[in-house]
């Protein structure tokens, strides 16, 4: 019987756009709508039957272990409620290396972490991204698992701070690299070489964080920042890339005015 596929949630980041509020609270604890950020992920991860969740930490990362209930040995348990909570694991790049290590090497580090699931696929997700609709289903893994390639991602449109995107998006399905389009793309229209903004949101498959893809060495013992985007690109021109248009409500809460918009809607 396979396992249902772990989830690591990046939460290491220092938030420098967020100061002065993230001078004392990791950005990942800043609350929207009365919930932090970190926890509305933990909760949907949960509602999807994904309970066996990482979730590395750097800037203020004691604080994250404080909320989920730190215990004096593993798994640790999220306090907030008496009902099935998810065991929760923590890769603390801060206190191993005194930094954090960007989204590759954060990603390498946590694997040994990450119990095997299916066919060794896993979720990834900002800790500072707020997407309430959107949905992790077993069918998207098992999709995934049974083609055979290297990522999925969810794109989404560009929001304003972001109008030249990520990555385009091929009508049947692939992820490109493709040159921002010449004209603004209409909302939602995938294909024809526009681009999309990155959600943060991915299915990966371990492969892709070794070799030949990727030369961090496996658990990234010497504390190697590296970041993600070029690993993506990589495979991405190899075909190795699928990725589908998520059009529910999206927000980076990448500034106190965003967090604010948000806290006022």
């Amino acid at each position: 019987m396979t396992r249902a596929a772990a989830a690591l949630i990046l939460a290491a980041g220092r938030g420098e756009r967020m100061r002065p509020l993230t001078d004392t609270c990791p950005k990942p604890l800043l609350a929207v709508r009365g919930r932090p950020l970190l926890r509305w992920w933990v909760d949907a991860l949960r509602r999807g039957g994904f309970g066996d969740i990482v979730v590395n930490t750097a800037w203020l990362g004691e604080q994250i272990e404080d909320y989920f209930g730190r215990q004096p040995a593993p798994p640790l348990r999220y306090k907030l409620s008496k009902k099935e909570y998810p065991a929760i694991r923590f890769s603390p790049e801060g206190r191993d290396f005194g930094y954090a290590l960007e989204t590759a090497g954060g990603i390498v580090r946590a694997l040994p972490l990450l119990a095997p699931g299916t066919d060794d696929v896993f979720w990834v997700v900002g800790g500072d991204i707020f997407a309430p609709g959107f949905v992790f289903s077993q069918e998207a893994v098992q999709r995934f698992a049974a083609s055979g390639r290297l990522a999925h991602l969810w794109l989404v449109p560009n929001p304003p701070h972001n109008p030249q995107g990520d990555f385009g998006l091929s009508a049947d399905g692939l992820a490109l690299n493709e040159a921002p389009a010449p004209a603004p793309a209409p909302p939602g229209a995938p294909g024809g070489g526009r681009r999309f903004t990155f959600s943060t949101v991915a299915l990966y498959r371990r492969a892709l964080f070794a070799p030949p893809w990727c030369g961090i060495i496996r658990g990234n013992p010497q504390g190697t920042a590296a970041p993600l985007a070029p690993l993506l690109r990589s495979a991405i021109a190899s075909g190795q890339v699928s990725a589908e248009l998520y059009t529910g409500p999206w927000t980076d809460v990448g500034t106190p005015e965003r967090l604010a918009q948000l806290n006022a809607g």
